[in-house]
This record gives structure tokens, C-alpha cells and sequence, in this order.
């Protein structure tokens, strides 16, 4: 008798065993799965929310099949402690583990409407968009200057919006000056920038930013990912590049960086630099005449005169001289700008090319030359285009 009973016992615990482990099978299954949530949805994660607040959202949503399996998982890949506040865009048939990852991975947040910081060469401005769930792309709904006398109340709306985040995109070829003068601007960050951070140590890119952050704190993220780039590229620079430091690199990765009709260009240009200081010639930039004249602080509003080129005696009294690559040999004594991990990269691995020269071809590119002769050539052409130009 109590052999049978054993027996059916074993056989009850082999069968729960077995269910138990379909079970678990199933569940798998469910939490990698695609989602029931038919259309994209923004969710809303406040500071302080637990794993069943937000297990509960995501059920009245209709996004997770089991608010109970979701926390489950969370727990079992040790998810369930790392919540990130902030708004999220959660799309279409998304996965518990999916919406798991999207809530818990930090870094930018993907929903709702985003006021933009955007430093660029000519102007900065602020940018409010919104993102289209539909479609996962931001639609502008304002473009203002920073520079302007007034900010629209529509823009301080969406500064002052709970769900709004902010983002800083600082574009190659910038100052220092010119970061350090939007960022003071920025009504949503807190403390001030006193100095004018060091030419060329701020690294271009697309960064979000927190509501009341520290400036320093924005300055020293730029500076700290600036060196690290810096850094990677030198250690991995081609064998005889004829620059003797990252410093000298970074100066050189800030003329190439003005100097380039875009990012392709970069390791061409560079070559023509090194090109010259092979033949010893003087690289003849007029970005450096321009950085000269303005130490950073804006765009020139005129045109380079002969004076400008030839280095007058009073502009060398203020030190203009030493930018103007038309007169010193060699480098300035800064950077010009603050270059891009491309300029950089192509500066310590740039194109093995026979170039001297290069003008704008009147594409946004340039046409490169050999010889002075070749140069004249396609110099001509270049006034030909401006000419045309002009007369539209």
C-alpha cells in the first residue's frame, strides 16, 4: 500500500514538475514575446516610482499581458531596482522585456516635447519639437535665437513644461566662447560659467541635459569626453605623422575642421597640410586670419582685406598676428575652434595624397591642385561661380 502511495506521490510531483516547468516555459515565452499595445504610447515614469506603479500603467494601457509576469521578469534579470525617470515613448507591440530595457537603460528619454540648445557656427538657437508617436520622429514647432530680445511665452511654456526634456547639440567647428555664451543663455540650467572654457577641449555632439543642471557640470561632461577622444586617437595615430603631440593634433584638427566642405574631406585636407610643411610652406588659412580677428567671439562681419592677410603692425600689438597662418610658419598657438572626432581622426590618419592646394569648387566641397598652376585654374573657375552667383 505504501508503495502505491509513493508511487502515485512521485508520479503527482513529476507531473506538477512537469506543468510547473511548461509554466515557466510559457511565461518566457510571453515576457519576449510581442506586446498587445496597438498603437505607440508616451509614458510618464515619476521620480520615485516603484515596479508595480509602473507595471500598473502599462496595464490600464493595454501594453503588458500581465502586470504580474512583467514584474517577474523585471526581478529575474535584475531590472526591477532600475527604474528611470522620465517620459518614454514605448512603440507598437513592444515586448515586456523591450519595455523593460527602455525604462531602465537611462540615457535619453524618447517622449514628449524637447527644447533643444543648438550651438552652431553662425548662430545658436533654441529649438522646441515634439515627437510624433506615429512616426518616432520630432515635428519643430519653434525656432528662436538665442540672441533674441525676447523669448516667446510658447517657448517658456515648454521650458516650464513637467514633461519636457532638454538637449545640447554643440556643432563641429564651434568656439569655446561660443558654448560658453549659450550655455549662460540657457534659462533650464542652473549656476554660471565664469570662464571661457580653453579653445578646442569641448567635444561636438548631441547630449541631453537635465532640468536645472550645472553649467560647470555640462562644461566639464564636453571637456572630459573632448580628452578621452583626444586620447583613443593619438594611441591609434599611423606611424610617422609629423605632429609631436595630442596638443599639436588638436590644433591642427581645428584648421582642418574649418577648413573642410564636410566630412569626407577631412583626412584630404589634412594630407594637404602635411604636404605643405613637407615642401615648407606656410599653410595660408584664412579661418586662422578670422579666429585672429575675433578670438572666437562670433563670425567676422566683413570680409578678409589685404591688410588682414599681410598682418598689419597695430593687429600684431594685440596678438592677432600669431593666428594668421599667412605670416607665421607652422601652427598658431590654439586651436581655432573645437573639432569633431572626424578631424581629429583624419588629423593622426589622414589620406596619403600629392595635394598643395584646394579652393571651393562651388558644390560645398573643394577642388584640389597639385601645383600653383592647377590652382590658379581652379581658382578662376571658383570667381567665375561667385560672379554668377552674385548676379542671381
Amino acid at each position: 500500500m505504501w508503495k502505491h502511495v509513493a508511487a502515485n506521490a512521485l508520479t503527482l510531483l513529476v507531473v506538477a514538475l512537469v506543468v510547473l516547468g511548461g509554466v515557466l516555459v510559457m511565461g518566457q515565452r510571453m515576457f519576449y514575446a510581442e506586446g498587445p499595445l496597438e498603437q505607440a504610447m508616451c509614458l510618464r515614469v515619476e521620480p520615485g516610482a516603484n515596479l508595480r506603479t509602473v507595471a500598473r500603467q502599462l496595464d490600464e494601457e493595454n501594453a503588458i499581458s500581465s502586470p504580474v509576469l512583467f514584474r517577474i521578469g523585471a526581478q529575474y534579470t535584475e531590472r526591477d531596482d532600475r527604474l528611470r525617470f522620465g517620459a518614454y515613448l514605448i512603440e507598437r507591440g513592444a515586448s515586456m522585456d523591450e519595455i523593460l530595457d527602455t525604462l531602465t537603460r537611462g540615457g535619453a528619454s524618447t517622449c514628449g516635447t524637447e527644447v533643444v540648445l543648438r550651438v552652431g557656427v553662425t548662430r545658436s538657437e533654441f529649438l522646441a519639437r515634439d515627437l510624433d508617436p506615429e512616426t518616432g520622429r520630432f515635428e519643430e514647432i519653434l525656432r528662436v535665437s538665442v540672441d533674441a530680445d525676447e523669448r516667446p511665452e510658447e517657448l517658456e511654456e515648454f521650458i516650464g513644461g513637467t514633461d519636457t526634456r532638454f538637449r545640447l547639440v554643440v556643432v563641429e567647428g564651434v568656439t569655446s566662447w561660443q558654448v560658453w555664451s549659450a550655455l549662460n543663455a540657457a534659462p533650464f540650467l542652473a549656476g554660471e560659467l565664469a570662464d571661457v572654457p580653453q579653445e578646442g577641449r569641448l567635444a561636438p555632439g548631441s547630449y541631453e541635459v537635465r532640468r536645472g543642471q550645472d553649467r560647470a557640470a555640462v562644461i566639464v561632461d564636453l571637456a572630459t569626453r573632448q580628452e578621452t577622444i583626444l586620447t583613443a586617437a593619438w594611441e591609434n595615430r599611423a606611424e610617422n605623422v609629423p605632429v609631436s603631440s595630442p596638443e599639436e593634433a588638436l590644433i591642427l584638427a581645428s584648421i582642418v575642421e574649418k577648413e573642410a566642405g564636410g566630412p569626407l574631406e577631412l583626412p584630404q585636407v589634412a594630407s594637404v597640410f602635411y604636404n605643405r610643411m613637407a615642401n615648407g610652406m606656410r599653410f595660408q588659412m584664412d579661418a586662422t586670419i578670422i579666429y585672429g580677428i575675433t578670438r572666437g567671439q562670433g563670425v567676422l562681419d566683413r570680409p578678409i582685406r589685404r591688410s588682414d592677410i599681410d598682418g598689419a603692425t597695430e593687429r600684431q600689438m594685440h596678438g592677432q598676428v600669431a593666428f594668421n597662418t599667412y605670416v607665421i610658419d607652422g601652427l598658431p598657438p590654439t586651436p581655432i575652434a573645437n573639432p569633431g572626432r572626424a578631424a581629429i581622426e583624419a588629423v593622426l590618419n589622414p589620406d596619403d595624397t600629392p595635394y598643395l592646394f584646394f579652393v571651393a569648387d562651388g558644390t560645398g566641397g573643394h577642388a584640389f591642385a597639385t601645383s600653383l598652376a592647377e590652382h590658379n585654374r581652379n581658382v578662376a573657375k571658383w570667381r567665375e561661380i561667385e560672379a554668377q552667383q552674385r548676379s542671381q
